[in-house]
């Protein structure tokens, strides 16, 4: 968020949770006006909490003007231990063989061996 006519020190930003049993947002689904109650209540008393934070001019030039600031508050559980997705991938790899293989035989019968 910025305000106006003042030189900006800081930029706040708030992260929007979803309602429960949510994951997020389309043209059937809308964000709705009645959602945005808990920001209305955190703009007249900004503070920083799991869903808002604030960062500095000075990181956000050290960022390469990047605004695209991540919550500090929310676990980056990052993609995971590598040998255990490299596991996942192999047997996922294995399933994915084994159904064209299928796939294949069934074709194969169909069209009369060829």
């Amino acid at each position: 968020f910025f305000e106006k006519g003042k030189p900006t020190k800081d930029i706040w930003y708030y992260e929007h949770p979803y309602p429960a049993g949510q994951k997020s947002y389309n043209k059937t689904n809308p964000i709705r006006i009645e959602e945005f109650e808990a920001e209305k209540k955190w703009w007249k008393k900004r503070k920083a909490s799991e869903f808002a934070w604030k960062v500095s001019v000075k990181e956000i030039i050290e960022a390469g003007y990047n605004l695209d600031q991540k919550n500090p508050h929310s676990a980056d559980t990052g993609p995971g231990d590598p040998d255990e997705l490299l596991q996942q991938f192999q047997e996922l790899q294995t399933q994915v063989d084994a159904t064209r293989n299928q796939l294949k035989a069934e074709l194969a019968k169909s069209l009369g061996g060829k």
